[in-house]
């Protein structure tokens, strides 16, 4: 199956698509996280040690498999002279 196909799959069921919806702000912090890391020209290591802790954490963190807390993400955001902006928009329908 190629992804047109799984796309329209998902259309069709409400109840894949509300959760697709509900990950969309996890997916977004790890895509966030790959663009500023890679933007800095950082590995997984140099950035790990940047906020004292490990490589292994950095790409749990960028699978999806680690949700950080907010502390965590500061200290990234600090390491590359970032801040964080957080806001709650409207659910669209």
């Amino acid at each position: 199956m190629d992804w047109k196909e799984a796309r329209e799959i998902i259309k069709k069921d409400s109840e894949v698509l509300k959760e697709i919806e509900r990950l969309e702000p996890f997916y977004q912090i790890i895509d966030e996280l790959l663009s500023l890391r890679k933007d800095k020209k950082l590995t997984q290591r140099e950035l790990a040690k940047l906020i004292n802790t490990t490589q292994s954490c950095i790409a749990r963190l960028e699978s999806g498999k680690y949700n950080p807390s907010l502390r965590f993400l500061q200290k990234i955001a600090d390491a590359c002279d970032k801040k964080i902006e957080i806001r709650f928009i409207p659910k669209t329908c």
